[in-house]
Formats: structure tokens, sequence, C-alpha cells
């Protein structure tokens, strides 16, 4: 019997589909000589510490470090009834195919429950990129050897025992020596939350310690052949700071003054430049997010739900956990029958689809940068829009323009750029003139904002000037303007972050190290890690800004800086590739992040942390001293004073305490 072992039940039901099995039984799907079961997500567990010895249920720094010899997992209490029907299904298998998402995660979940259950006969692999019948059948038609798809199994598993080493013992580690300090929250620390929330701890303070600058502008109002149009002043060297911004008041106002005085300026030099823009690559999941955050105002975890649905419900587009935007060159075949299928959806593309070149050829079709998973785009069978919601159609179109995109031509225009003097002062006046309006037909850009006022002269039109015109000067605007602070980590922006963080490192050593292409994190888990801050109170959401709580500065100020320093976890993300390429064992990184890991305990098990407390406010109920505690749904406040009162509180971040410094406990400094 031939075994399909899927990752959830929508999955199993397409597949069966294709395949006839369309007998329905227990957890599982049959037809001749072929069973199509699921998994729920996991259907097992790592064991937690207590599983490894009763001593381990009392958290004891003297306990620490905890490091398994032999790795144990179990079946999840949850889903115990279908691990159960797997069970059974593998022990009776004559071959198996692992048929769960095509990624780490998903090679994980099949291959834990297969050694679980003892399997040793055949495997192979089916790689699914979309979930419609005609991607199922291309897929079994190319089912993969086992062994090509094992490193990701071994990726995966030392990724989650990396995970389990480092926030079973940190967590342990910094909880109780924070008890000793005060605090009575729990302070979990893990490989890759921890140094996320710095990258925002860094952000906010980073906010709160600047200090502004006032700096001045002069705007000039010109006019030329009745056309008018904005030049700005260029102050003189000695004046300005390193981004020339005149820091001098007087020089800008004898500037104005001069300016208004002369009614006119002469333009000293054109430079016209054609410009041509390449269409965006279709998306990867990172950058979807990113988009969806900017342009509809979405979570990161509600983008890849939504992505997700389009994947698995409505078949709509490929799979959506994509780390690259480029297509494998073997797919421009499909793309008469994408673009067929496009049409058959959405009647309404007709005028632009005859617009289309279907035979061009975009940088995004580049197999050397195809990696396990291609682009984000539609598949080759319809999809039904009215079965959207407004929020996965918006999402949906978007990701069909960036692949309707490739098939237009470039983004053509002239920027010019006009040289102007006026009685000694420097003008420039920057112009923009769309000459081959292309993919961004498609795929509009939201207008400038009107507060971005450099933008908007950028994209003005400019009328044709020549050396030695003159242009009348119809206003001048001395502006007062001061230097601005960074802005607030967005949950999109903060992916990028983590995507890039490389370019966020500043330590030599570890930037020779670091590829450019090592984030922190995976594109699937970014949005989990992300909403997990969230959910425990270290992140608070203010708009779509996302800000760090007073638990998290606590937090960071208490761990190692090797723990929090996203470098050093991009460093060992680039060991987990490493794995995943065959060229690290999966027992060589667990022996050196067990090392790490007891020296770290080693370190810091004798120290006192120097913990900032926030301000306790008085019960609500009683009028008793609060503590701040961690729950379910992260932190709150809770009555100190008597045990059956039930007065709680939310924990606010308080963004005025962020960069000046607060009262703290007199206790030592970690050693």
């Amino acid at each position: 019997m031939r075994v399909f072992l899927c990752e959830k039940p929508s999955q199993g039901k397409d597949i069966a589909r294709v395949l006839g099995a369309g007998q329905r039984g227990n957890g599982c799907y049959s037809g001749a000589g072929v069973v199509v079961t699921w998994c729920i997500g996991h259907l097992v567990e790592a064991v937690p510490p207590e599983g490894y010895g009763e001593q381990y249920k009392r958290w004891a720094i003297e306990q620490l470090p905890i490091l398994p010899e032999r790795w144990r997992v179990e079946p999840k209490a949850a889903t115990a009834a279908q691990f159960k029907v797997v069970q059974q299904l593998v022990a009776n298998a004559g071959e198996l195919v692992i048929a769960t998402d095509a990624d780490r995660e998903g090679e994980m979940i099949a291959r834990e429950i297969i050694d679980l259950c003892g399997y040793r006969g055949p495997i192979q692999r089916l790689w699914l990129s979309a979930l419609n019948d005609a991607s199922i059948r291309k897929a079994l038609d190319a089912l993969k050897p086992s062994a090509e798809t094992l490193p990701l199994y071994f990726s995966a598993l030392a990724r989650s025992r990396a995970d389990w080493l480092i926030g079973m013992n940190l967590s342990r580690l910094f909880t109780l020596l924070g008890r000793q300090a005060g605090y009575n929250g729990v302070l979990s620390v893990g490989r890759v939350q921890t140094p996320t929330l710095k990258l925002v701890v860094d952000r906010d303070r980073e906010i709160a310690r600047y200090v502004s600058v006032p700096y001045w502008a002069v705007d000039v109002l010109l006019s030329h052949a009745g056309h008018s149009f904005t030049a700005s002043w260029i102050p003189p060297k000695g004046s300005t700071d390193a981004a020339s911004r005149c820091l001098q008041q007087p020089v800008a106002q004898q500037a104005a003054d001069r300016i208004r005085a002369a009614r006119d300026a002469q333009v000293v030099s054109v430079d016209i430049e054609r410009v041509r823009e390449a269409p965006p690559l279709p998306f990867d999941l990172g950058t979807l997010q990113e988009m969806c955050s900017k342009r509809l105002g979405l979570d990161v975890q509600e983008t890849l739900d939504i992505a997700q649905a389009l994947y698995e419900v409505h078949k709509a587009t490929t799979y959506p956990r994509s780390d690259a935007g480029y297509l494998p060159e073997s797919m421009l075949a499909e793309v008469p029958t994408v673009l067929d299928a496009l049409l058959a959806t959405d009647p309404g593309l007709h005028p632009l689809i005859d617009k289309l070149d279907r035979t061009q050829r975009s940088r995004a079709w580049n197999d050397r940068k195809v990696t396990a998973h291609h682009g984000i785009i539609p598949t080759l069978e319809p999809a039904k829009l009215s079965a959207m919601s407004d929020k996965e159609l918006a999402v949906y179109r978007l990701i069909r323009a960036h692949y309707l995109a490739q098939f237009l031509p470039h983004h053509e225009f002239d920027r010019t750029v006009a040289q102007l003097a006026c009685d000694g002062q420097s003008l420039v006046a920057v112009g923009k003139q769309i000459a081959v309006i292309g993919w961004r037909q498609v795929l509009a850009t939201p207008e400038p904002d009107a507060a971005d006022g450099e933008e908007a002269r950028r994209s003005q039109v400019l009328p044709p000037l020549a050396s030695g015109s003159r242009c009348g000067v119809e206003q001048v605007e001395l502006k007062a303007l001061k230097t601005l602070p960074p802005k607030p980590y967005t949950q999109g922006e903060l992916v990028k972050a983590m995507k890039g963080v490389a370019k966020l490192v500043d330590d030599p050593r570890l930037k020779q190290k670091l590829k450019e292409t090592t984030g922190i994190g995976t594109e699937a888990t970014r949005a989990s890690t992300i909403k997990g801050l969230l959910d425990r109170g270290y992140l608070l959401k203010k708009g779509r800004a996302i800000r760090a709580s007073d638990a998290a500065f606590t937090l960071i100020d208490a761990v190692p800086a090797a723990i929090a320093d996203p470098g050093m976890t991009a460093i060992w993300e680039q060991a987990l590739d490493l794995i995943e390429a065959g060229q690290m064992t999966l027992d060589t990184f667990i022996a050196k992040q067990s090392a790490w890991v007891a020296q770290l305990v080693q370190q810091h098990r004798g120290a006192t942390l120097s913990i900032t407390l926030p301000p306790s406010p008085p019960c609500p109920q009683c009028g008793a001293p609060m503590r701040q505690r961690t729950g379910k749904s992260g932190a709150f406040w809770s009555c100190s004073r008597h045990p059956d009162c039930k007065g709680a509180l939310p924990v606010e971040s308080s963004a005025s305490k962020r960069g000046a410094p607060r009262k703290r406990r007199a206790v030592p400094k970690a050693s």
C-alpha cells in the first residue's frame, strides 16, 4: 500500500482527489492501492525538560544547563487521535510519499513521525508549489527521491533543538536571576525572538535619545514660458552638515533676501538622463509582508494567513513561504496557460493582457537564483474572485500585478537636473517626465506624500530649459526645519530588518563572516516570532507602529549581548543553511550549540542583574501595591498583598521613560 502523508486535511483532500482516492475513512482518504492521510500541523513535539527527569519540574539554577543526551519527542495530546491513525497507516505502508509542505518545517513534520513510528521502507517526496489539480499532477509525475530532501529535515531538527537549548536553559536562568533582583515576571529568551526584540528596543532608544537639530532651507518658485516650477537653494560650503543641510540661519536668511530682490534667475546647465526601471520581481513572502504592511496596513501574520488561504483554499496562488522572487526558466512554457487562467478569472483584464508580450523574458526567470521555492505567482487554473474576502482580493491583486509586470516594457522617464544662479546664490531644480509608462500601468505606486516636499519636487515636470535661459522669481520661502528621529518600526519594516540584518551589524568580524543574504528567522517563522513577542507583551501596537514595552527593555538589558545580538543569531542561521546544503552535520551543530549554551550558563549563573522595575500602580480593587507577572496573554499587573484579590491591570509601555535613565534597584551589575 502506498501512503501519502500530508500536512493538513485540506491538502490531503486535494491530493486524494487527483489520485482518485475518494473513499473517506477515519483521518484519511483511500483508493486502489493508495491511502492519503495527514497531520494537523505538528503531531509530535519536543519533550520539555521535566520529561528528562522529575527534578526539572522545579526551576533551579544549579540544574542548568539541561543538555539532553538522547533527544525525545512525544505525540501532542491535542492531536493524539490523528497520530494513532497516521501511526497505524505508516506501519502497514509498503511505500511512503512525504506530501507535507515543501520546506524545512514540512520535512520535519513528516520525518519526525516516520522516525517515531520506526518506518524503514522506501520513501519518496512530493514537492508541490501549488495545490491546483494541474500542479499536483505535474508534481506526482516528478516525485523526488527521499535522500534529496533529507538534509532539510536535519536543518529543521537543528533549528528546533537549538531553539530548545537556548529557550529552556536561558529562559530559566534569567527568570531565576530576575527574581533575585525583584522582578517577578518570566524573562523569556529565544534564539530568534530576543535578537528581534533588540532591534525594536534599539530603535526605540534611538528615537527617545534623538536630539533634533534646527536647519533652514529656501524654496524658490520660478516661472519660464508660462510654466511654474520649484527650485531649491544650495547652501554654500561651511554652513552645512554632512547631509548638506544649512545650519546657519543668517546665511539662509541672506540668501532668501538676495533671491527675492533679484527677481530672476539664470539657467547655468541642464542635464537630462533617460532612466529605465525594470519591473519588480514576483513576491517572496517577506517582500509581500512589507508591501501589505505599507499599503494595506496588514499585520505580517495576517498577510501570511491570507497568502496561505490563497494557496490552500482558493488555489489562486503558489506556495507562499518562498524566500526568493525568481522563477525557474522551465516555467516560461506555462506563461500562456497562466495568462489565460487570469483572463478567465477576471475578464476585465482583457485590455491589459492584450498589451502583454508573452514572449518577454524578464530578469525574474533565472534558474541560478531560484531557491527551494520560486516567487509567489498565480496558478495555472482560474480562481473564483467572488469567494475571496476583500483583504484576500487585495493581496491576490498585488501578487497578480507583480506577475503581469514581467510582460510589460520597462518604465522609462527623463530625469532633468537644472542648475541656476541668482545674484550669487546657487539653485537646483529636478524634474521627471514619463516617457514609457511600461509596467507601472499595472503596478501603480502611491502618489508622493503631500508632506514629503522633496519627493513632490522630484516628481514635477520642468518646462523646456536651456543654458542661458532666464526664469522669473515668483515666490521665495525661507523654511525653519528640524531634523527628525528615525521612525518606529512597523511590522513590515521589522520583517525587512530581520531579513537584511547584515546591514545592521557593526562588528567587523561578524560582518565579514555574515553573508548579505542571511537574516534572522526564516520566511516561514518571522511572522510567528513577531506575533509571539506581541502576545507576550514585549511588543505593543501603536497604530501601525510597534514599540517595545518596559518588560522588553528589562529583558534586553538583562541577557548577555551574545544572545541578543542579531548578527550572532544570523551566523547560527547561516550554519543551518550549511546543514541543508550537506556541508555540516546535525551532530556537529548541536555539539557547538550545547557548548555555547553551557558556557553562557557558566558565565552568568552567579550574576546579579541590574533590572529596571517599572513603577508599581495601586491595585484598582484594594489599593495594595501590584507586581508585574506574565500570563498567557502577555505581561500584566496583579495584586501582591492579598491572595484572594482579583485586581489586575494591563502593562502599558512608558514611552517617556525610554530615553532617560530610570531608577534602578541598588543591586550589582552582572559580571
